[in-house]
């Protein structure tokens, strides 16, 4: 008996011949749809990485300006130093102690220190073409730490290539004075006191019509020898050796130079 098979292997015929598989590449091959996949990638953009930047090299192209910038800077500032200089040979203006007379200088039994100074300082502007203008100068006096007096001179002015007298009186009343200190022990031994005088005030220096800001100054004199007086006649102070420091008191952040 012949086996029968269900559904029939054998292809069915269409009006006599057998159906013929085609496909669309003709190859023989069955085709299917592209998926989703498939169509997004053949629209999207191929992607090329952009090419890194080498920090280094822009932090050394910076630095090399940054120095480049601060070199001209200093070369511009010395060539305007020194067209400056030529031009108007600025020199610093000088002091010096002229007299300085003591008409009192004791202490009172309760250790109160009582002095009184007549001085002069001669102060000379050396320059041909640079005036100086000075505010109020304070004054004071020290021997041996300790402060003996304290006073002022009015403001002034220095003309070009001028020599300018400043007198004044200095003088102090009831200032303590501790029994180990030098100062007692001298006054009682009559001995010769060493003086600093000190001058602190702010000036401004005019070449031609320009006006420079004021500047912070000191004056520092030693050198000074002086003897207290006995009676009411004034002892002189010794002062052919005494100098004279001229400091300009600029003040950078918390420094002062």
């Amino acid at each position: 008996m012949a086996e029968k098979i269900h559904p029939s292997a054998r292809p069915t015929t269409v009006n006599g011949h057998a159906p013929t598989s085609t496909t669309a590449n003709g190859n023989g091959n069955p085709s299917f749809p592209a998926n989703k996949a498939q169509l997004y990638n053949s629209t999207r953009p191929v992607y090329r990485p952009l090419p890194r930047r080498n920090r280094r090299s822009c932090c050394c192209s910076c630095c090399l300006w940054i120095t480049f910038v601060i070199l001209l800077l200093i070369v511009i500032a010395a060539i305007a130093g020194g067209v400056f200089y030529v031009l108007y040979r600025p020199h610093r203006p000088s002091f010096a102690v002229s007299s300085l007379q003591v008409s009192q200088f004791n202490l009172t039994s309760s250790n109160q220190l009582n002095t009184k100074f007549n001085f002069t300082v001669t102060a000379r502007n050396p320059n041909k073409k640079i005036a100086f203008y000075y505010d109020l100068v304070s004054v004071s006096i020290d021997s041996k730490g300790v402060g003996v007096g304290d006073g002022s001179i009015p403001a002034f002015v220095m003309p070009k290539k001028n020599t300018t007298k400043l007198r004044t009186i200095v003088s102090t009343t009831g200032q303590s004075v501790d029994d180990s200190s030098d100062l007692k022990s001298d006054l009682k031994n009559k001995k010769s006191l060493p003086l600093t005088i000190q001058l602190d005030t702010k000036v401004k220096a005019k070449i031609g019509s320009f006006n420079t800001k004021k500047v912070p100054i000191r004056v520092v004199c030693k050198g000074i020898k002086v003897t207290a007086p006995t009676g009411k006649l004034a002892t002189t102070a010794t002062t052919s050796d005494v100098k004279c420091k001229v400091d300009l008191r600029i003040k950078i952040w918390k420094w002062r130079i």
